[in-house]
């Protein structure tokens, strides 16, 4: 019988974590060595256990699952990173494929759908819900795939001012009551950020705003 395929799960709801490791190991094909409730620790965990996949999700304390994404493929390559989430947003969606996730789908897909998604991406393929299949596809027809962009683009003035906020140590529930606008839309606009730098978290997006000169931060 073939061993069956080692998994770091990383969500920050433990109720969450709970059913996804019961939809996976009931298949038997698939064991969870390692539950994390946030970024950290799922890098943490995956150089410990060195799993076939990382399953993440997205929002997590800390670490995002786009910096969890860009720092397991770069220090585990071996380790395949499949991200399940409840957003489908765009920033999102290409922040991610940026920092190299390998999967993408959805909390919405079926028990089914999540297990065979686990062993199409340990065997080496990539799955992507199918909303996400249509935002690339509609990307990569308009002539600008999101994942394959080399040039810096330009950040808009929101973006800019987030950024600012950010750089002064802001959270994003602060950088939200600053701007009048809703943390999840702080989150969003950080996301589509980390997209056009191609970076993975806050303190590299400022850092390379900076040296581009696109922010200026005051001395206060």
């Amino acid at each position: 019988m073939a061993e069956p395929i080692r998994v770091v799960l990383a969500d920050d709801h433990a109720v969450v974590r709970k059913g996804i490791r019961e939809f996976l190991e009931e298949s038997g094909e698939i064991q969870v060595v390692a539950e994390a409730a946030d970024g950290y620790e799922a890098v943490r965990l995956t150089g410990e256990h060195r799993p076939q996949v990382a399953v993440l999700d997205i929002q997590m304390p800390g670490m995002t699952g786009i910096e969890a994404t860009r720092q397991i493929k770069a220090a585990f390559p071996a380790t395949r990173v499949l991200i399940l989430t409840a957003y489908d947003d765009d920033p999102y969606v290409f922040a991610l494929l940026r920092a190299g996730a390998d999967s993408y789908i959805l909390k919405s897909a079926g028990s089914d759908d999540l297990v065979r998604a686990v062993k199409t991406t340990a065997g080496g393929g990539k799955v992507l819900d199918p909303e996400v299949a249509a935002k690339v596809v509609a990307q990569i027809a308009s002539g600008r795939p999101g994942a394959a962009r080399e040039q810096v683009e330009p950040l808009s003035e929101r973006e800019l001012e987030i950024l600012r906020l950010a750089g002064k140590g802001l959270t994003n529930k602060a950088i939200g009551v600053e701007l009048n606008i809703s943390d999840r839309t702080v989150q969003g606009h950080l996301a589509n950020i980390y997209g056009k730098l191609q970076v993975g978290s806050r303190t590299e997006a400022v850092t390379k705003a900076l040296k581009l000169g696109w922010i200026v931060l005051d001395k206060e």
